[in-house]
């Protein structure tokens, strides 16, 4: 069975080198969920994805879709979120955006 996790927080956006992208940061107790969640999978599989990434399905507002959360190096974890989706949720860079994740 897999868990879902519910969070609240800003979009931020992040200017890299070649785009701008916008994210959300996971943190307190949903990001030692998600922590635990990927020791759990890495011990099961002998190993961890890519950049230790956990797949979830992740729901904004009315708008689902199957991706993965990236974890950082202070403990929070980061949620990509695209154009379609921003558009979809009429959400910029600084409005609150409630999440839920079920971890796959």
């Amino acid at each position: 069975m897999n868990e879902t996790l519910a969070f609240r927080g800003p979009v931020t956006r992040w200017q890299g080198e070649k785009a701008t992208y916008h994210l959300l940061t996971i943190d307190g107790a949903a990001a030692e969920a998600i922590a635990m969640h990927e020791r759990i999978r890495r011990f099961e599989l002998g190993g961890r994805r890519g950049f230790g990434s956990v797949k979830v399905m992740a729901t904004v507002g009315g708008t689902r879709w199957k991706t993965s959360v990236f974890p950082s190096k202070t403990g929070e974890w980061w949620l990509l979120v695209g154009k379609k989706v921003l558009k979809a949720e009429d959400l910029v860079a600084g409005d609150e955006a409630a999440l839920t994740l079920e971890l796959l």
